[in-house]
């Protein structure tokens, strides 16, 4: 009886340590979840040297011009000139009616010519002590006034003909043949385009930023693909005491006339030193609240594979599409410039640069 309760007590103990030997992996711990490699493009940080500026946003402005307009009254006899016209220093514009002007000339040369008669005479008479030194006086005065009226009419005569002070381009005419002019009233602008001024301001902090012959470039969004060179000519000695600003003005040559006076522009002040880097695209920067971040690249021993490091870097300037880092990375490091956001650090990757955006330090996209 006992054999046979030890017999079946064996067998049952080999069924549970069957069963248990089968069940036991059930209750194993699960291997750590292991990410598939992320796919991500890259760039090498590159050693470059930028050009350093200040920037501004200024207005452009004639660097002669006027509103061409008369100095005497009168009524327009002639125009000489059509709206737009490209004229030069001296060129007849318009003529007022001097049609009393005239006979007032004709009188005065005539009154002119009697007394310098009469002067002469007796200049003669004196010499041979027919008249008095105060008879020659007299003469010599009405001589005199008769020139000074004849001259003063001249004068006016010379007003009733308006020319240009400088040569440039004018604007829309503003008067008609036959339209009275007083004093002062606009006839048309006059702008010389070429050179062209650019005046802009900056902040105190700048001051040394934008002395005289420092190159200059400008942008206008009229013309997106090209950039108008020039040189600061000159700035206010005095700061504007509500804003803290001093004003510049540049030159630019201006031959074609593409700049118009009222026009505005970005400036860049081009610096005497430039900047030595070490540059990444802005998009290899994992920005956070606790510090800005980037992903190192790392191959394995034998190349077979390759994950990210990440590392906390200082960043520096930035330009177009790259970014400036100060601290934490060395020139000729690969670092991940898309997919950044997905990464951590260890993270195995797999590097496809086939489709990767190349950057620009002068980027320039179709709907900007």
């Amino acid at each position: 009886m006992i054999k046979a309760f030890l017999t079946i007590l064996g067998l049952l103990g080999l069924i549970f340590a069957a069963i248990f030997l089968v069940k036991a992996k059930q209750f194993e711990a699960a291997p750590p979840m292991a990410f598939p490699p992320a796919v991500i493009t890259t760039a090498i940080a590159s050693e470059q040297t930028w050009e350093q500026t200040v920037r501004a946003t200024g207005s452009f402005r004639a660097s002669k011009g006027v509103m061409v307009s008369a100095e005497v009254a009168g009524s327009v006899a002639e125009i000489h000139f059509e709206s737009g016209q490209e004229v030069n220093a001296g060129d007849l514009l318009l003529t007022l009616d001097d049609s009393t002007e005239q006979a007032q000339l004709r009188s005065a040369e005539a009154s002119a010519s009697l007394a310098n008669v009469n002067l002469k005479r007796s200049s003669e008479l004196l010499n041979s002590r027919t008249i008095s030194q105060s008879e020659l006086d007299q003469s010599e005065a009405t001589a005199s006034q008769a020139n000074a009226q004849l001259e003063q009419i001249k004068a006016v005569l010379d007003k009733k003909r308006i020319h240009a002070p400088f040569s440039g381009t004018l604007g829309i005419r503003l008067v008609d043949i036959g339209e009275y002019l007083s004093p002062g009233i606009a006839i048309a602008s006059l702008q010389q385009l070429d050179p062209i001024y650019i005046d802009f301001n900056l902040p105190q902090k700048q001051l040394q930023s934008a002395a005289k012959d420092y190159p200059v470039e400008v942008s206008i969004d009229s013309y997106p693909d090209t950039t108008f060179r020039g040189t600061v000519e000159a700035t206010n000695p005095e700061l504007d005491t509500v804003t803290r600003t001093f004003r510049v003005r540049a030159i630019l040559p201006n031959p074609d006339h593409k700049l118009r006076p009222g026009m505005f522009g970005s400036v860049e002040v081009v610096q005497p030193e430039p900047l030595e880097i070490v540059a990444i695209p802005a998009t290899a920067i994992y920005y956070q609240a606790y510090g800005n971040s980037i992903f190192v690249i790392k191959a394995s021993e034998d190349g077979s594979s390759k994950t990210v490091e990440q590392r906390f870097v200082k960043l520096g300037k930035s330009k177009g599409d790259y970014v400036s880092v100060i601290e934490g990375l060395e020139p000729g490091e690969e670092v991940a410039t898309a997919g950044v956001f997905k990464l951590s650090n260890g993270r195995a990757v797999v590097v496809d640069n086939s489709k990767a955006i190349e950057p620009s330090l002068n980027p320039k996209p179709d709907n900007a």
